[in-house]
């Protein structure tokens, strides 16, 4: 099939460059990353992820989480099992 199709979309530099550098680091190409995307929905009829909007609870731990308040320090994977009673 040939691939004549384009697609153009507008995102911010640093995600675009961030993104496009694990993807290099994965071998994979921004062309072959969007291909593997709409394969996806496709096959799944929808978007091959979650879509929600977080509840309270998860809005406060990820403000909390960004200004580094209440978080738990695990020196490795041991100290973190000990600390969840695992």
């Amino acid at each position: 099939m040939n691939k004549t199709a384009t697609i153009h979309a507008r995102i911010e530099p640093h995600l675009k460059n961030e993104a496009e550098g694990l993807l290099h680091r994965l071998g994979l190409s921004v062309s072959q990353a969007v291909t593997i995307f709409y394969k996806q929905i496709t096959l799944r009829r929808g978007l091959p992820f979650d879509v929600s909007i977080p509840n309270r609870n998860t809005l406060k731990t990820f403000t909390n989480t960004d200004a580094k308040r209440d978080l738990i320090v695990c020196r490795d994977t041991n100290d973190m099992f000990k600390r969840l009673g695992i």
